[in-house]
């Protein structure tokens, strides 16, 4: 069969999938990238090698990643943070799709995570607690943030000491003084008085508010495209991302989880490390830094001392072919699980069940979090 009809062949299916789960495909820059990965898979598998390491397997059968059959979904947001699913219509959706388990991990929040268990013992959906923890950096080669994926048995959620402590820990870095910074730093420099006009008017805390009380970097583009008229991708952009001058990185120090990581037997999974370096513009890209900067990082996930991850997020929607090899060599390399979620938002744009593991996967992670907690 020729190459090109192998390529196409390949966009089809994954095209079937997007189509079964939005109803709709018209994510252009991610055809893009699917066809320039395919042409990846087939000029590695063409130089396949018989080495016995993760690359070399991964290699051998390079075409693994469009064929892998998704049985679990383990990273997922609902209207608890700013998901556009609630806990149970996350649940429900799962159903329809023939998921057999998913994650909950709303930002810095748990609060959806026992109504979408309930919905899961409903349904016969295993839901696995969890929450993404937002962490501030501010070095001298970057400043933003990073995310740190914390699963844990239904059992704490039953335990206050432990919804407590991580509820006040999370507090620390959203709620409405850090809203109020942004949005005074955003009028100052942009407002109708700003150094860069681009708003008419002032943004108002309730404008972010309005959408949920745990406001996040997407409630702010929101707000800036429905309540102000900015639709240019650019111009938010400038006003919200990283380099940005009224930027103010959301989350904690990463010292502040530390104390809480000693005490409890929490998996600890370090967020789509390489989504900053996708190759084109996507949802999924967002502002996450590259992934040279998430390296530079590394050291500090890896100490037990600090985080101590047991976990690397591999299998992301934007994750491209190469990253996915690097990062298995990564999980090789330091001894870490591979997971993998599809970072569900919204059913059309960042939609449930894109991505996620397969159920040997699934059972390595199960299997790992069950012994932590025992």
């Amino acid at each position: 069969m020729p190459l090109a009809l192998q390529i196409n062949n390949h966009y089809k299916s994954y095209e079937h999938r997007y189509t079964m789960i939005s109803g709709r495909f018209n994510f252009f820059p991610f055809y893009i990238f699917l066809i320039r990965n395919c042409q990846s898979n087939f000029v590695n598998y063409r130089n396949k090698s018989s080495g016995n390491s993760v690359k070399d397997k991964q290699q051998k059968g390079s075409t693994d990643f469009m064929k892998r059959k998704i049985i679990a979904d383990l990273h997922n947001h609902t209207t608890a943070s700013d998901g556009e699913y609630s806990p149970t219509g996350l649940v429900e959706k799962a159903k329809e799709l023939e998921l057999v388990a998913i994650g909950v991990t709303d930002h810095d929040t748990i609060e959806g995570v026992p109504e979408a268990i309930q919905a899961g013992e409903r349904l016969n959906v295993q839901v696995v607690p969890g929450v993404e923890v937002s962490l501030a950096f501010r070095r001298p080669y970057f400043v933003g943030t990073l995310h740190l994926l914390l699963y844990f048995s239904k059992a704490f959620l039953n335990d206050e000491k432990f919804t407590n402590w991580l509820t006040e820990i999370l507090s620390q870095g959203r709620g409405l003084s850090l809203i109020q910074a942004r949005v005074n730093a955003i009028n100052e420099e942009f407002g109708p008085a700003g150094h860069y006009p681009l708003l008419r008017r002032p943004l108002e805390v309730d404008e972010l508010t309005s959408y949920s009380p745990n406001v996040t970097r997407r409630h702010f583009a929101l707000a800036l495209s429905e309540k102000h008229g900015i639709q240019q991708k650019e111009q938010i952009n400038q006003i919200i991302g990283n380099n940005s001058p009224a930027y103010i990185p959301s989350g904690i120090d990463i010292s502040k989880i530390t104390p809480f990581l000693a005490k409890y037997p929490v998996f600890r999974v370090l967020a789509h490390p390489a989504a900053g370096s996708f190759p084109a513009e996507t949802q999924y890209k967002e502002v996450n830094p590259p992934i040279e900067i998430v390296e530079k990082i590394l050291p500090e996930f890896l100490d037990p001392r600090v985080v101590g991850i047991d976990g690397i997020e591999v299998f992301y929607p934007g994750h491209t072919h190469e990253h996915r090899l690097l990062l298995l060599q990564w999980a090789e390399t330091f001894r870490l699980v591979t997971t993998g979620g599809s970072d569900c938002h919204d059913p059309i744009h960042r939609p449930l069940g894109i991505d996620g593991l397969t159920r040997e996967e699934l059972e390595v992670v199960l299997t790992k979090l069950n012994h932590q907690v025992a």
